[in-house]
C-alpha cells in the first residue's frame, strides 16, 4: 500500500522502529537487581511517532472516498432542486408545415409560440405569431397574409390555483435539500465513529504488546539473575527453571500480541486515504496518544440531549420527509377540486408595426381569443385514494419520528450511564493498581531476604501486569464510549452543529 504523504509530516523524518532494551546475557556481569517492577504510565518520548486522534480526523475528513460520497447527496438535492426548478423555464416552440401540389398552395402553416410560466397562482403568459394560409386551410384558422400575433395568458381558476405540479416538486425538491443534508452528516458520523473505534483498538493492541513486552524483559531478567544464583549456590537451580517458564510464557503471549497489533493497524489503515485518492497505511513506527478521558458533566449533558432531541440528523431527515408529505397532501387535496382554466388573447395583425394599419387589426379589446375549459371525475375515486394513502404516509412518518427520538434519547441516556461506569471503574481499578504495585514491591523485597519464593514474586508480577491490561481495556472503552455518546446525540464533538461539513 502507498504511504500516505499527511502522515510522513506527522512523523519526523527520523522516527525509525526503536528496538526495546534487553538485559546484557552472560553470567560475566554482576547479577541485575530483582527489584524492578512494571513502569507506571509514562507518555511517548518521540512525540514525532505519535498518531493521534486529530490527526486521523484531518486525514478522513478529507480523503475518505465514504466522506467524498456523503457529499454527492446534497450535490444531487441541488441538481433535483435545478432539475425542479425547469418546469417554470419559458418554452419557445415554433412549426412549419407546407403543401404545394399540382400548381396548387394547399396550405402553409407556419406557428410560433413563447411560453412563460409564472410562479404564482400557475399563470402562464403566452406570445404568439401563426401565418397559415394557402387554398385549403380551415377558415377558423386562416389568418391574413402577413400572419397574426397574439398576447395572452392561462388562468386556472379551479385545480391549480393554489398549488400544482410544478410547485409542488420544487418545493418537495427544496425540502429534500435538507434531507439530503441530514443524511450526509449521519453516514460522515457513522465513518468517524467506526474511524475512533478502530483508532482505540489499535490504541489498546499496542499498550497490551508494550506491558507484555515490559513483564518479558523483567521477567528475563529475573531469570538470569535467579540462575546465577544457582551457579553460586546461593538460589534453589528448581527457581531458574520456575524464572524461565515465566520468560517463554510470556514470550508466547507477546508474539501473540505482535500480531494482533499489526492486525489492528491494518484494520485502522482501512480509513487512511491521500488526496490522489490511493489507499494508504498506517507506519509501523506510529505509536498512539495517550488517553484523555475527558469526562462529560451534567451541562454537557444536557447540551448533548438537546442535540439528539432536535437536531439528531435521523429526526431531521424525518421531519424533512413530514414536511415534504405535507405539500404532496396539499396537492392531492388540490385534485379534488374540478380544472377550470381560462385563457385568453388580444390579437393584431402580424405587421401591426406599420403605421398604415388600420386601428381596428391592432391590438385592442375587440380583438381576442378566449377559451374555458372544465373537467370534473363524478366520484374523485381516483383523487381520493391518492390522498388518503398521503395522509397515512405522513401519520406513518409522524409514529417513526416519535418513535426514533425516544430510542435516541434512551441511547443517549444508556451510553452515558456507561460512561459513567467506567469514570467510576478506573478510579477503582487506579486504586487496585497502586496497592498491587505495594504488595509486588513487599513482596520483592521478601524475596531478596530470601523469604519468598520466585513463583510467589512472578504471581504478583502477573496479576500486575492483568490489571494494567484491563485498566488499559478500561481506557480505550471508555474513549470508544465517548464517541458513542456524542454519535447517539447526532454531532462528532459538542462544539460542532449535527448538519457541520
Amino acid at each position: 500500500m502507498l504511504l500516505l504523504s499527511p502522515i510522513a509530516l506527522v512523523f519526523s523524518a527520523h522516527s525509525q522502529q526503536k528496538a526495546l532494551p534487553v538485559s546484557p546475557p552472560g553470567t560475566g556481569a554482576p547479577a541485575p537487581l530483582e527489584s524492578h517492577q512494571l513502569a507506571a504510565d509514562r507518555l511517548p518520548t518521540d512525540t514525532a511517532r505519535v498518531f493521534s486522534l486529530q490527526d486521523l480526523a484531518d486525514l478522513v475528513f478529507a480523503n475518505h472516498p465514504v466522506v467524498k460520497q456523503a457529499a454527492l447527496l446534497s450535490a444531487d438535492a441541488q441538481a433535483q432542486v435545478q432539475q425542479a426548478r425547469g418546469g417554470f423555464d419559458p418554452k419557445l416552440a415554433s412549426g412549419f408545415d407546407r403543401k404545394l401540389f399540382g400548381g396548387t398552395d394547399y396550405y402553409n402553416l407556419w406557428a410560433n409560440e413563447l411560453k412563460v410560466p409564472l410562479l404564482p397562482g400557475g399563470i402562464d403568459l403566452k406570445a404568439g405569431y401563426d401565418r397559415m394560409v394557402g387554398t385549403y386551410v380551415n377558415p377558423e384558422h386562416r389568418t391574413p397574409l402577413n400572419g397574426l400575433a397574439a398576447v395572452g395568458i392561462s388562468v386556472p381558476l379551479g385545480q391549480g390555483l393554489l398549488i400544482d405540479a410544478r410547485r409542488s416538486t420544487l418545493r418537495q425538491a427544496r425540502i429534500l435539500v435538507t434531507a439530503a443534508e441530514a443524511d450526509k452528516v449521519k453516514q460522515i458520523n457513522e465513518v468517524w465513529l467506526q474511524a475512533v473505534k478502530d483508532y482505540w483498538n489499535w490504541y489498546y493492541a499496542y499498550q497490551q504488546a508494550v506491558l507484555i513486552q515490559e513483564g518479558v524483559e523483567l521477567a528475563d531478567t529475573r531469570f538470569q539473575a535467579t540462575s546465577r544464583r544457582a551457579i553460586l549456590g546461593d538460589q534453589a537451580p528448581i527457581d531458574s527453571v520456575e524464572a524461565r517458564i515465566t520468560v517463554q510464557d510470556r514470550q508466547v503471549q507477546s508474539e501473540q500480541l505482535q500480531v494482533e497489533l499489526q492486525n489492528a493497524r491494518l484494520v485502522l489503515s482501512n480509513h487512511l486515504w491521500n488526496k490522489e485518492a490511493q489507499p494508504a497505511e498506517l507506519p509501523t513506527y506510529a505509536v498512539p496518544q495517550v488517553p484523555r478521558l475527558n469526562a462529560v458533566d451534567t451541562t454537557q449533558f444536557a447540551q448533548l440531549r438537546d442535540l439528539a432531541a432536535n437536531r439528531h440528523p435521523t429526526l431531521i431527515k424525518l421531519d424533512a420527509k413530514i414536511r415534504q408529505l405535507g405539500i404532496e397532501e396539499r396537492y392531492q387535496r388540490e385534485m379534488l377540486k374540478p380544472v377550470i382554466n381560462v385563457s385568453g388573447s388580444l390579437l393584431s395583425r402580424g405587421d401591426f408595426y406599420r403605421p398604415e394599419m388600420p386601428a381596428y387589426y391592432d391590438i385592442g379589446w375587440n380583438n381576442y381569443k378566449l377559451g374555458v375549459d372544465f373537467a370534473f371525475p363524478l366520484f374523485l375515486r381516483k383523487e381520493r385514494g391518492k390522498l388518503q394513502q398521503t395522509r397515512l404516509k405522513v401519520q406513518d412518518a409522524t409514529l417513526e419520528q416519535q418513535q426514533s427520538r425516544r430510542t435516541i434519547l434512551n441511547q443517549v441516556n444508556a451510553v452515558y450511564n456507561t460512561l459513567k461506569a467506567y469514570e467510576r471503574q478506573l478510579t477503582l481499578q487506579a486504586q487496585t493498581i497502586a496497592s498491587q504495585r505495594t504488595l509486588l514491591q513487599a513482596e520483592l523485597q521478601k524475596f531478596e531476604l530470601g523469604e519468598s519464593t520466585i513463583f510467589l514474586v512472578n504471581s504478583r508480577e502477573t496479576k500486575l501486569i492483568d490489571l494494567r491490561l484491563k485498566q488499559e481495556s478500561m481506557r480505550a472503552s471508555y474513549e470508544k464510549t465517548l464517541a458513542e455518546l456524542y454519535y447517539y446525540a447526532g454531532t462528532r464533538t459538542l462544539g460542532a452543529e449535527p448538519n457541520a461539513e
